[in-house]
């Protein structure tokens, strides 16, 4: 893990700053939650340790997951200067993890001793902005099989394979792409069927990428 956003500090000054400031570095189970949906956020975490993820609980029960944090990752940051500061939606840790939470006070100290901070903070909420973007793009009005083509296609580039190695269980890429685990067991059912893609517990082959 790198933590590269306190990278322009000397270790002594970085140290001095700490010191003199309230901050807390918790530890979390898996499954518990961070942060609950319309909480106030008033400051930033750093995932020093575990996995993280964005949830929205929608009103039939299906779980959709904006996005996934693993260790170094910025979260908050967007939002705590923000007028409307409460958490769009609901922290949760994915396994045990430990977080650095960084009040807002501290942060406006941080970025007035160190410019070079500053714009890395900038660079992150940036980042993390396009992501959300990218996500809501990509859910909004497509259909299951939509969904499922944008993510294969996407690990296809990213692996370089048309046999799709899955780190993850159906069970959160469901949730990943916002749908309920059965309408998705469904989807590839009919891929299957259509000549599109095999799969098994580990993989997914595309057989068709013109399919695609």
């Amino acid at each position: 893990m790198s933590l590269s956003l306190f990278q322009p500090f000397l270790k002594d000054q970085f140290l001095e700053i700490f010191h003199s400031s309230k901050y807390t570095i918790d530890k979390y189970d898996r499954g518990q939650i961070i942060h609950l949906q319309n909480e106030q956020c008033h400051g930033m975490d750093i995932l020093l340790e575990g996995k993280v993820s964005v949830q929205k609980i929608e009103e039939d029960g299906n779980i959709l997951k904006i996005s996934v944090f693993s260790g170094g990752d910025v979260f908050g940051a967007n939002l705590m200067f923000s007028s409307r500061n409460a958490y769009p939606m609901t922290v949760v840790s994915e396994s045990k993890s430990i977080i650095l939470h960084i009040p807002k006070e501290l942060t406006l100290k941080l970025s007035q001793n160190n410019p070079d901070f500053m714009v890395r903070l900038l660079r992150v909420i940036s980042d993390k902005t396009l992501v959300l973007s990218d996500k809501i793009n990509a859910i909004s009005l497509k259909t299951i099989r939509q969904r499922i083509m944008d993510y294969l296609k996407y690990e296809y580039h990213l692996q370089r394979s048309n046999i799709i190695s899955l780190n993850i269980s159906k069970k959160e890429l469901a949730e990943r792409l916002g749908v309920q685990r059965s309408s998705l067991g469904r989807e590839l059912n009919k891929m299957r069927r259509d000549g599109l893609i095999e799969y098994d517990a580990k993989t997914i082959i595309i057989k068709s990428l013109n399919g695609l």
